[in-house]
């Protein structure tokens, strides 16, 4: 009888990938970067281990917004406070805090609220402009727009 094989920790091989988001849509790079994050692209693949790899992307405040996101898709927050709720559009989001931006897209691709989650979450590195303090890691540059 063959059993399947499940990865430990101990085995696992992580890697560091690089991702230049310039004019890449938010949605489909968010959808790259979580598989990565949870090592769904690798063979040894097992749902309740960290397999997944480690990802820098740089330039997100030149992500692209595609379709009318910019001026539609409404981003709430609330205060805890009555009549405290606010909102922003995913436009003003992007000028203001673009790093929020894709790191709560890539958040809510992962499974929510677990510590498995969490760790997979520190894995991930978003800068705004092209400089991060990460080359010593030798990043391996991964292309997203082959990939899409």
């Amino acid at each position: 009888m063959r059993s399947t094989y499940l990865a430990k920790k101990s085995e696992v091989e992580k890697k560091w990938y690089i991702v230049d988001a310039t004019g890449i849509p938010l949605g489909r790079l968010s959808s790259v970067v979580a598989s990565i994050l949870r090592g769904k692209n690798k063979p040894i693949y097992t749902p309740n281990v960290d397999t997944g790899d480690n990802v820098i992307i740089i330039n997100a405040g030149k992500i692209a917004l595609t379709g009318r996101k910019a001026t539609k898709k409404m981003y709430y927050r609330h205060s805890r406070y009555p009549g405290g709720l606010k909102s922003i559009t995913a436009g003003q989001l992007l000028k203001q805090h673009p790093v929020g931006l894709v790191e709560n897209s890539i958040r809510s691709m992962l499974p929510h609220k677990t510590t498995l989650a969490r760790q997979q979450l520190l894995k991930l590195h978003v800068y705004a402009g092209s400089d991060h303090p990460h080359q010593a890691q030798k990043p391996e540059v991964l292309d997203i727009k082959s990939m899409i």
